[in-house]
This record gives C-alpha cells, structure tokens and sequence, in this order.
C-alpha cells in the first residue's frame, strides 16, 4: 500500500493535468498531507538566504546553459518572495506606527501608567524587529536581482562559447579514429548502468510486489492506445455532428482537440509508467535524468506528431487548416513524424550520455550525427515545399491562361506565401549548417537546425491558436450562437456590435498568442523567466508623471464604463418609452429631458470611471484648466455649437416638430443634437444645421406659437359679378373641404374696387402650415368650377401704353 500511495502522489505532482483524464476514485486514493504553519519572517529570510547561498555555490561548478538557466531563475525566485515578504510586512508596520500614534509622546515632566509605559515598549520592540525584517528582505531581493544578472551574463558568455567552439568536423576521418578507440570504452560504461537498472528494478518488484507496476503499465498502455483513439474518433463524431458550432469552428475545433489528445495523452503514459518505477524505486538515481529525459522526449515527440496531423490531415483534405496539396501533405506527415523521432531519439541519447558520462570525442561525435540527421530532414522537407511551389506556380499559370482565352470563369488565384518565406529561410539556414559543419562548428550547426524546426513548431502552433481563437471568438459573439442571442435579447445591442465585439475579443486573443510565441521563439536565446518577469510587472503599473496607470484599475475602469453606459441607455429608453409618454409634455420636451439626461449620464459616467482608474479629480480639473486656453482658440466652432445645443434644448426656441424657415430653406425639425440639429426639408432631404446658427441668425418658427396654418386667396372680378352669391358660393366650397378649420371660420373681403373690377380676399386656416400648399391647391381648382358655372371671367389689371407719333 506504501508503493501504490507513492505511486498516485507522484502521478499529481508531475502530472496535474491527469487527474482530468482518470477516474475519480484515483483522487479518493490520494492521502491527506497536513498542511505546515505559515513561517514566520524570520525563517522565509532564512530561507531566502539559504536559497541565494545555494545558488551562489552550484553557480561555480555549472557547467550546462540549462543549470545556469535553472538557478537564474531560482535566484529571480528568492527575489520574488523577498519583495512578497517586504511588501506583505508593510501593513503591518502601518498598524504599529497608527497604534504609536494613538499612544501619543509623553509631555515633559508627567508620569505615564506603568501599563501604557510597557504598551509603547512593546509597540516599540515590534516596530523595531519588522523594520529591521524589512530592510533584510529589501537587502536580499537586491542580492538576489544582481545575482540572476550575473547568471544570465555567464550563461551567455558560456552559450556563446559552446556556440564558437570548434571541433574536429564529422566528415574527419580523424574524429571517427578516435570516436573507434573510445567507442568500446563508453559502451562499457553503459553497461554497469543497464546493470544497475536491472538491480533497482528487481529489488523494487521483490520489495513492493507487481500490483504497483503493473497497475503503471495497464494505466499507460490504456491511455496510450484505447483511450487516446476513442477520444480521436469521438472528437471526429462530434466535429461532424450537427451539434457542432457552424462555420470555421468545426475544423479549428477539431484540430485543437486532437491536439491535446495527441500530446498529453502519451505523455502522461509515460509519466504514469515513471511514477509506478519511481513508487516501487525502480528508478537508480543515476537514472532519474534519463527518466527525465524520456518524459521530456515523449511530450516532444508527441506534440509534433500531434500537430503534424491535425495541421496537414493527409487523408481529410476538406479539414486540412494549410493551404498543401495531397502528395505534399502526405509527405510532409512523414517528415513530421521523422522528425518527432528524431527529436525523442536525440534528446534520449542526450541524457544517455549525461548519465553515463561518455567521453568528449563521442559527445562530439554524437552532436554531428545529430546535427547531419536534422540537416538531411531539413533538406527533404526543402524539396518537398519546393515541389509543392512549382505545382502551385504552374496551376496558377495555367488558370491565368485559360482566363485569358475566355474558357475559365475569373477564379481568384491563390498562391502560398509563407511557401516562399519558409524556403527562403531553410535555405540560409541549411547553408550556414552546412557550412558550420564542414568547418567543425557542431555546436552552431546543432542549434541552428534545431531552432529551425523548433521555430518551424513554434509557428505552426501558434497559426492554429490564431485560427482557433479567431473562429471561436467569431462564433461566441454571433448573432446565431445561443450565447449571441442571449447577449441580444438581454442587452439590446445591435448585431453590427455584438459582432464587433467578436472581433475586438479575438484581436486580443491573438495579441496574446504572439506574444506567447515570440517569447516561445526568443526562449533560446535568453531567460525566458526573466522576459515574463518583465512583461509581468506591468501589472504594477505605468507611472506617468505623478499617475500610476495599473492594468487592473483599467479593466475596472472599462467595465465601469460599459456598466455606466449600459444603466444610462437603459435609463433613457425607460423615459422616451415609459414614463414621458405618460406626461402632458410634448415630442420636443420629451427629446429634451431624454437627450439631456443622457448627456449628463455619460458625464457622470466618464467621471466614475477615471475615479476607478485611480485618477484624482483635482489634477483632472487641473488638466482641464491647462488645455482650457487650447481648446478654446482650437475647439472653438465645436464649443460654440456644444453650447448652442444646450440652449436649444433648455430654452426650446425650436424643438422637434416644428416648421421653420431658415434663409431659403424651410422643413421640419426631426433632431436636435448637441452639435447640430437637423431638418427635413420638402424634398425629404435632411439639412444639418450647426446649432450656433439657430441661435445667432434670425430663424422664422412657423408652429412656435399656432400650429394652425392659413390660406390666403386672392382675385378680381368684373363690376358687374354677383359678389353676394359668389361670397356665399367660396364659404361653401371652403367648408366642403375636409382640411379646413370650422374655427376660426373661412372668410371672404373685397379688398377693394378701382378700375372696373373688385378685388376679392378670402382667408381659410388649416390644422398645420404643412397642409397650406395641397390644400390651397384644391381650393383653386374648386375656385375655378365656380367662376365656370357661374359664367364669371377673372378681371386682369388694364394695361395702357401711351405711344407717340414719330416726328415728320
């Protein structure tokens, strides 16, 4: 039982993602640990201390990059927790110096309580100890700080040494002499460590029996084979069911999901076997690196092949995320897997040769052949991408040239460039190894084309994260997700912003996978630890001037905003729709208040969300003051017009509905913004109008004070006209018409008689000036049946012209 408890607390400590994948009473197995007690100061200085001490002593005999790569990172560690400890001792000093405070300075000549003497002591004492306890833990994040820059500095130098140095190249028949002399000796020293392999196993398997190992092995062989296929075809299943997400997502979808099966589930095989080895002690220390090394290699391995597969797809072409051809893919897969070999292969034999401690000439030795095997794959792949570009360059070719004989349909042409680009840097790549090679620079040439492939991995990886976070966010905020549509029924956004939304979130998404990707690509050249560190203390904040800007307080602050936002569009549709309609306001008090309450909402709103940005009103006012003399020379048509529509909104000298006439132009007022107002002229055409002209210029309101508009028609008739029936007939006709005012009444005048005709004034009122041109129309046309029944022509002024007889 002791081995099968080891056995499951060594599977959660190096494979915390496993418990996803087994069974839960895996988890029921797992013992209680007793939690320790929180240390206090002094013993996490000391232990600070004890970790920098250690450091400082492996730091001399290290003698790998990555040793030096792991205790730069460990120092950074210890100045972590220092500046943690300093930073989490600071409120307790702030208590201790309120506590001082409150006990006050005794005055000059007066006896304190012995009770509060002792207090202030040992107040005092405290004080003193955190203090000193402070200061200490400042002293030693410095300490440590300069440390990890010294180990990045030497490791370096050191990467740069191995880099530089040469040795007798692979192609030397010299080296091979020597490697055939030391051969048999290195072979012998594998030898007793198989032996002792052996032994430990043997010894664990007597001590703690098969029930353990054998439990590792069924465990890995199931999640190896079973379980990892079941999962691929389920995933497949579901990819093209109708469940799945519609569009793009099915196939980024699917290539992520066998992604993570590929790679964690034979890895967590092997590490499941190694913890079974490592429960019953199987594992002989000398042999934890190589077991080690095969959990390192396997993940590796299995994440090209993984990636190999759910990129290219040989035998799907309708899922294959790059743009390659059958033959091309097809061969390409095998590279993949080549190369995932290769990769298990080289960084197995690696640890081999770590634990064994082979001798320099077969070390060197063995990176040639590792860094001719990673050239001679990079250089088949090469010619496979070369291949694949002519193909595509004559498909295209003839696309276009049975385009330009009119037999094809204008098909866009879509050519691979990142084909050119990859070519374009394996072939500098291939020739600088080459080259570092025959020179006996095997070191160079070995990190040359590992980086190659690894850059290689690194980019495809991060073009599926790019598609997959691209077509997932895409999708989450649609407007035929379920997710979309209840985003739109309970905010009442658009489906233009809901989508908008989409694409700001996979902007940010795929910010994030470069960033992870560059910092994948540049972690062989420097500390990666270092480089996250950095990035990382941006969450303290960016100080400009005497402000902090602090990533969190701007989230707070945008969702403020957008909360802010939200309640007062809510608060404004609740007034145009709800309550105003009730009042006995009209439509251009209403759009007043409405329109002013949203304004003054977004004020508030902007000033509750600098306050949670941790800005200060105070040097808000003051900046404003300062950019006031700015605005006012370079703002000062807007202001004018901002300050107009104020004005247009409180005092109401117009307000929506009203028809005014404005120089030559006349229409109905459908809006009045804060900048301008605009007006429906008669031809349906919108005039926008800045606000400063409604009230600086002389504006006609026709309904301002009577909505009522009137008609007035004017004619002469001969003297000799029956005025009276011809009065009595224009009432009628007046009142017939459904337009026209009962009150105030229509009526007729004679306006005047002069000249042998009388000059009739008619005047009628209709419920809007809108109406006066249709319905004066009507009431001509009704004018001209009468003067037709009744025989009456319309008289026109005589006109005389006095000529003079030209002279004889």
């Amino acid at each position: 039982m002791a081995g099968l408890s080891s056995f499951f607390r060594t599977i959660l400590v190096r494979g915390p993602w496993l418990a996803l994948l087994l069974c839960c009473t895996l988890l029921l197995a797992v013992p209680a640990l007793a939690q320790d007690d929180d240390p206090t100061p002094k013993q996490q200085l000391a232990q600070i201390d004890s970790t920098l001490k250690d450091v400082e002593r492996k730091r001399v005999d290290a003698a790998a990059v990555e040793t030096l790569s792991m205790l730069s990172e460990e120092a950074s560690q210890a100045r972590r927790d220092a500046e943690a400890l300093e930073k989490a001792l600071q409120p307790q000093l702030d208590r201790l110096d309120e506590q001082l405070a409150q006990l006050g300075t005794p005055a000059e000549g007066t006896t304190e309580p012995p009770e509060l003497v002792t207090q202030r002591r040992t107040i005092t004492r405290q004080r003193d100890g955190l203090m000193a306890s402070m200061a200490q833990a400042k002293a030693s994040a410095v300490r440590a700080q300069q440390m990890a820059a010294d180990i990045d500095q030497q490791r370096t130098a050191q990467r740069t040494e191995e880099l530089g140095q040469k040795v007798a190249s692979p192609l030397s028949p010299a080296l091979w002499t020597k490697v055939a002399e030391r051969l048999p000796i290195d072979i012998a020293r594998v030898a007793p460590l198989a032996q002792m392999g052996r032994d430990a196993l043997v010894a664990g398997i007597r001590t703690h029996g098969w029930g353990t190992l054998l439990l590792g092995v069924a465990a890995a062989l199931v999640m190896m084979f079973p379980l990892r296929l079941w999962l691929r075809a389920l995933g497949r299943r579901f990819a093209a069911s109708e469940r799945a997400p519609d569009g793009r997502l099915r196939r980024s979808g699917l290539a992520m999901w066998l992604l993570l099966v590929g790679t964690l589930l034979p890895g967590y095989a092997v590490v499941v076997l190694m913890a079974a080895l490592d429960a019953i002690n199987a594992i002989a220390p000398r042999l934890q690196v190589v077991a080690e090394g095969i959990e390192t290699a396997t993940f590796r391995a299995a994440f090209i092949a993984a990636l190999s597969a759910c990129m290219l797809v040989p035998q799907r072409p309708s899922w294959r995320l790059l743009n390659l051809d059958d033959t091309a893919a097809l061969k390409l897969r095998k590279y993949a897997w080549g190369a995932a070999a290769l990769a298990w292969l080289s960084t197995v034999l690696v640890a081999v040769d770590q634990a064994t401690r082979t001798s320099d000439v077969t070390t060197v030795a063995l990176d040639g052949v590792i860094a001719l095997t990673y050239l001679g794959l990079i250089m088949a792949m090469l010619v496979t991408l070369a291949r694949l570009h002519r193909r595509q360059t004559a498909e295209a070719e003839a696309k276009l040239e049975a385009q330009a004989d009119g037999q094809g349909a204008a098909v866009p042409v879509r050519r691979s460039s990142w084909l050119v680009l990859a070519r374009v840097a394996g072939n500098i790549a291939v020739v600088a190894a080459i080259i570092a090679t025959l020179m006996g620079y095997v070191n160079f040439a070995k990190f040359v084309n590992q980086q190659l492939i690894g850059g290689s991995i690194v980019v495809l990886a991060a073009t599926l994260l790019f598609k997959f976070v691209d077509d997932f966010s895409t999708w989450l905020l649609n407007a035929d997700s379920k997710v979309g549509q209840t985003i739109l029924l309970s905010t009442g956004l658009s489906v233009s912003r809901l989508e908008q939304a989409g694409v700001l979130l996979s902007a940010v998404l795929r910010t994030f996978v470069v960033l992870i990707a560059l910092l994948a690509l540049a972690a062989p050249f420097g500390n990666i630890g270092s480089v996250v560190e950095r990035i990382a203390s941006l969450a303290n904040g960016i100080s400009i001037g005497d402000i902090t800007l602090k990533p969190a307080r701007i989230a707070i602050a945008l969702l403020v905003m957008l909360v802010g936002l939200g309640l007062t569009q809510l608060l404004q549709r609740w007034l145009t729709d709800t309550y105003l309609p009730k009042t006995e306001l009209d439509l251009g008090a209403r759009n007043s208040i409405s329109t002013i309450t949203r304004y003054v909402g977004i004020i508030l709103v902007a000033l509750w969300a600098l306050t949670a940005m941790g800005l200060n009103l105070k040097n808000l006012a003051l900046l404003v003051s300062a950019l006031s003399v700015g605005i006012g020379f370079g703002l000062q048509a807007i202001i004018q017009n901002f300050v107009s529509g104020l004005i247009l909104l409180t005092e109401r000298p117009v307000k929506i509905g009203d028809w005014v006439k404005l120089g030559d132009q006349e229409g109905d007022i459908r809006r009045i913004n804060v900048r301008s107002t605009e007006i429906q002229v008669s031809d349906k055409s919108t005039l926008i109008v800045p606000n400063s002209e409604l009230i600086t210029k002389t504006i006609r309101n026709m309904t301002m004070g009577n909505n009522q508009g009137r008609i007035q028609i004017q004619f002469a008739v001969p003297a000799s006209t029956d005025v009276a029936g011809l009065r009595q007939a224009l009432l009628d006709a007046y009142g017939a018409h459904n337009t026209v005012l009962q009150q105030p009444a229509p009526s007729v005048y004679i306006d005047s008689i002069a000249g042998g005709q009388i000059t009739i004034n008619s005047f009628a009122y209709v419920a809007s000036p809108r109406q006066v041109y249709g319905t004066r129309s009507d009431l001509y046309f009704s004018l001209l049946q009468i003067l037709a029944e009744r025989n009456i022509p319309l008289s026109t002024p005589t006109d005389i012209h006095i000529t003079r007889d030209p002279p004889q």
